[in-house]
């Protein structure tokens, strides 16, 4: 499969926000609604680490087969390959940081 540099138009979420960015490694805040997911996807080798600031969100994972709930100030980290969704655990919105680096980024969907 091959990978796009920019998945925004891919999914939906409430707000999207840039905090920084240099070559091989960025840092976004998203927003997402109760009913709204990042889509099953991975990225070829760049590690995604989560940081919850309001709201609880779910990683469903594979590569193993695994469930990570996150409440604001936890975090986790996803290495390049592994296939992950996010999903918002709560009835309200859910906003949190993704860290992402360090190399170049790409946004490859994968299939559950």
């Amino acid at each position: 499969m091959q990978g796009v540099k920019d998945a925004s138009h891919l999914y939906e979420v409430e707000r999207r926000a840039r905090h920084a960015e240099r070559p091989g490694f960025r840092i976004s805040e998203l927003q997402i609604s109760s009913t709204q997911q990042v889509p099953w996807h991975y990225h070829t080798n760049v590690q995604d680490t989560f940081y919850v600031l309001v709201g609880e969100i779910r990683l469903f994972l594979r590569d193993p087969k695994e469930e990570v709930r996150l409440a604001p100030g936890h975090t986790y980290a996803v290495r390049p390959g592994r296939p992950h969704l996010v999903t918002n655990a709560g009835q309200t919105s859910a906003t949190f940081l993704v860290l992402q680096g360090i190399g170049e980024y790409d946004f490859v969907r994968w299939g559950a």
